[in-house]
């Protein structure tokens, strides 16, 4: 591998990078690295997936240094940032945001391996972890929210962990340990902070795993055909850190936007009310990423052969996230991009309409047509996964595909000389 640089520096790196070689990884991986040559904006999302979870990581680690995870004194601690600690306002505002930023970008990134089936072989564990990823990050929110210590958080904290009481036999012992007592109180705070502060970091590592599998096998591209040579590839660098690069500023600039001019357009005015366990809020809501399962959650309101409601609720929400392990095996067609699947096309577009209509029920109180309109939503999501996926790919004809990348990027001609 070429070093760059002269004389002493030079033979610093040299002499290190012969014993533990980080240079020769880091140009491997992203520079020499061969890329689809036809790849899109979507899949600038994955690394800014990575660059929205060092900042907010950077920022949690500040404000950590300042909040005080004592049920007592949190609230007055997260206040104190906002007023007396140097730009305390603008991290926590980075880091409340930045959490649903992280979120969005999370989904639009799933569902363009939905779209691109980027879950098909040999990307199943890739597919996994990411998966995984997502749950960790869930737990992680969750945590995180429950920290200011506000009406909403102490609320949410006391609904949510309500939940496995649900589960026979075990459920009480689990909500009696996420308590860490009886009741939602400094013990639950203590040890929502202790995680919170560690999932981060367990997060990392998983996409440490993530990344080592997408460099194992290469990423999708749109065609969803594997690339056979070097008129199908171009290097990482520059051609698509450069793209990438773009795409952080755009997406910098609509972060910047909510920090300084919307900052809790996406939080709760309750939240900045003291917890009081005397008082519960009008409408327990959590925050927008949970609400498609929030509403999940609540469309189960009858017993189902003896089977208590709640519990089928429960069972419903997690389902509906472990359903998307079995995605590389559910989906029975061979061909990947949903650009020659006509059939699967429209019905990848009434997923993500589903997704919006469950986020819209969870968003209101499940009453009247919201219960109904949820329970056939809910109904839905899992129809698609377990009965559209694998009969669709029984039933459907693709479209022919193109013989190569090059060849659809660059047309016979441009494919023939090499490039």
């Amino acid at each position: 591998m070429p070093v760059t640089g002269t004389g002493r520096t030079s033979r610093i790196i040299r002499w290190i990078d012969y014993r533990l070689p980080f240079v020769a990884m880091l140009e491997h991986e992203l520079n020499e690295y061969p890329t689809p040559r036809n790849l899109n904006y979507w899949w600038n999302f994955g690394s800014l997936a990575g660059i929205i979870l060092v900042i907010m990581i950077v920022s949690g680690v500040v404000l950590a240094m300042y909040y005080t995870p004592n049920a007592a004194m949190a609230f007055d601690s997260v206040e104190r940032i906002m007023r007396d600690v140097n730009y305390g306002w603008l991290l926590r505002y980075i880091h409340m945001n930045g959490a649903s930023m992280f979120f969005l970008i999370v989904y639009i990134h799933m569902f363009r391996g939905l779209y691109y089936g980027s879950y098909k072989y040999p990307r199943e564990l890739l597919w996994m972890l990411g998966v995984i990823i997502l749950l960790l990050m869930m737990a992680t929110a969750f945590m995180g929210y429950v920290l200011p210590w506000g009406q909403m958080s102490f609320w949410g904290a006391t609904v949510i962990t309500n939940l496995f009481s649900a589960i026979p036999v075990f459920g009480q012992k689990i909500v009696t340990l996420l308590w860490g007592g009886f009741t939602v109180g400094n013990p639950t705070l203590n040890r929502f902070f202790s995680l919170h502060y560690l999932l981060p970091f367990v997060i990392v590592a998983v996409i440490g795993l993530h990344l080592v599998a997408l460099h194992t096998h290469g990423s999708n591209n749109p065609l969803g055909i594997d690339h056979k040579g070097p008129q199908d590839s171009i290097p990482f660098h520059p051609y698509y850190t450069i793209k990438d690069m773009f795409g952080l500023m755009v997406f910098l600039i609509v972060f910047a936007i909510f920090i300084f001019y919307l900052p809790n357009f996406l939080g709760d005015p309750q939240n900045y009310i003291p917890a009081n366990p005397l008082q519960t809020p009008p409408d327990i809501v959590p925050e927008w990423y949970f609400l498609p399962f929030y509403a999940i959650l609540r469309s189960m309101t009858f017993n189902v052969l003896g089977i208590p409601s709640k519990l089928i609720g429960v069972m419903l929400m997690f389902s509906s996230i472990l359903v998307l392990f079995l995605l590389p095996w559910l989906d029975t067609s061979r061909v990947r991009s949903a650009r020659f699947r006509p059939i699967y096309k429209w019905v990848f577009w009434l997923l993500v309409i589903d997704v919006l209509v469950l986020g819209y029920c969870g968003a209101h109180p499940p009453a009247g047509t919201i219960v109904i309109v949820g329970q056939l939503a809910t109904f839905y999501y899992f129809l698609h996964f377990l009965i559209l996926f694998p009969l669709i790919g029984k039933i459907e004809r693709p479209r022919p595909l193109p013989t190569s990348i090059g060849a659809a990027v660059l047309g016979p001609s441009g494919a023939a000389g090499g490039n």
